[in-house]
């Protein structure tokens, strides 16, 4: 289990930044099997990289295993965030969000926006110097993001957002010391600002009122239709805000991920190119505008984002503290101990794909992806906080895919994805254009 106090932490750390992250769970796997005991972040953790034991620990309710999370990330999500709290409250609040992530309403909501800010992004590319997709898709994402929780259209307040919640999101992995001058304290106090603009586009909502026909805009609107007392102004604003955690990174590097792998596969470029200019010849003889459902109708692209998904591991895996002793398939974790569930193993298990270091998006052909997320693929986790917004990024992906392929051909330059403390490209994913017109 490691060094006193540090226990194997530095070597799942140093692992993280080299191009084999596996290595420490592999040395590990093959010495105790695929349920063992560590030492991470300072507590002891049975560390799980079998996909029956991670979907019991996932589907668990509170009485068994609550979320965990680094000290320095508890400190800036405060107590009644989305991610941290349980039971009814829990319920209540994802069963309202996850309800209207799902509605026609936002999901054409975010067609015409994400589909406006690529097409406007994709118009100030230039051939005579590189594209940072990973920049640009950040951009993009956010600004969709932002109008789907709270209503916000870009200008003044999202670039004031935007600024501060760079400076709020830098201080998740930090050493959890709140001493002025400390990254910590620099986030806290960009959260008291963006919490601050939140409060007043809430108290201008309930200022306006809101009609009981009336259809929510919004996750603010959703939750201030509720009528429980529970959920107050300050707890719709926190929550507001930390459910753009979660939201920040996914799409962009969901997005970045593909083309990278797009990049390198010449035979599913052309396959994924191929099936999007026929969508896209399609629609301009039908003389209409794609909505939702279109981009989300190509079998192909959904399975390179479902491969990209499998094999890019945007999120690693999720800790579960057991509040009390649990027995999972032989396996006892006692109370107090942490649970790691470890997806990345998971998805790179040859037992569970064939050749999984390999991007294969056929891999994906006529399989039933209910049957295959239950157990060997959850890149959104899974149980009672399954990632709500899970159908948004494939749909955000998606809209950029089509637009990028059907309008530009491209060269990537050699980057390298690193894997700690979050999955990113480490040149930023650079590329260079070369706009093409296929559909005259």
């Amino acid at each position: 289990m490691g060094w006193p106090i540090i226990g194997e932490t530095l070597d799942f750390i140093s692992c993280g930044y080299t191009d084999r992250p596996q290595s420490f769970m592999d040395k590990r796997r093959i010495r105790y099997g695929k349920v063992f005991k560590s030492h991470l972040f300072g507590s002891p953790t049975i560390v799980s990289t079998d996909a029956e034991v991670s979907r019991i620990v996932l589907q668990s309710d509170a009485n068994s295993f609550v979320p965990s999370y680094p000290k320095s990330l508890t400190e800036l999500m405060g107590e009644s965030s989305i991610l941290r709290i349980n039971g009814s409250l829990h319920r209540r609040i994802h069963g309202l969000i996850g309800s209207f992530f799902k509605s026609s309403y936002l999901k054409a909501q975010v067609t015409s926006d994400m589909r406006k800010l690529v097409l406007q992004a994709m118009a100030a590319w230039k051939e005579d110097r590189p594209v940072y997709i990973q920049d640009e898709t950040k951009h993009i994402a956010f600004q969709v993001l932002v109008k789907a929780l709270i209503g916000l259209d870009p200008g003044e307040y999202m670039e004031f957002l935007r600024i501060q919640f760079q400076h709020f999101i830098a201080g998740l992995m930090s050493l959890p010391v709140k001493l002025p001058g400390t990254q910590l304290h620099r986030s806290l106090q960009a959260k008291k600002k963006m919490v601050k603009l939140v409060l007043k586009i809430i108290a201008d909502k309930r200022r306006h009122g809101v009609p009981v026909s009336y259809d929510p805009k919004d996750v603010a609107d959703v939750l201030l239709n509720d009528k429980s007392e529970k959920l107050t102004d300050e707890l719709i604003s926190d929550n507001l805000i930390d459910l753009m955690i979660p939201g920040e990174d996914s799409v962009p590097l969901l997005i970045t991920l593909a083309i990278k792998y797009l990049s390198d596969c010449p035979k599913a470029l052309h396959q994924l190119k191929e099936e999007n200019l026929e969508l896209k010849r399609r629609k301009k003889d039908l003389g209409g505008v794609m909505c939702w459902d279109d981009y989300l109708s190509l079998p192909f692209t959904q399975n390179v984002i479902t491969e990209t998904l499998r094999l890019g591991n945007i999120i690693m895996g999720v800790i579960r503290k057991a509040m009390k002793d649990v027995e999972v398939k032989g396996y006892l974790i006692p109370k107090g101990w942490c649970v790691l569930t470890h997806f990345r193993s998971v998805h790179l298990d040859d037992n569970h794909h064939e050749f999984p270091h390999q991007f294969n998006p056929w891999r994906w052909q006529n399989k039933d992806m209910n049957v295959c997320s239950s157990t060997c693929f959850t890149p959104f986790g899974g149980g009672l906080r399954l990632c709500p917004g899970l159908d948004l990024a494939r749909l955000e992906a998606s809209i950029f895919l089509h637009h990028f392929v059907t309008e530009f051909r491209w060269v990537a330059e050699d980057d390298t994805i690193i894997n700690f403390p979050t999955v990113r490209m480490k040149n930023r994913m650079p590329i260079w254009v070369i706009k093409e017109n296929y559909i005259g």
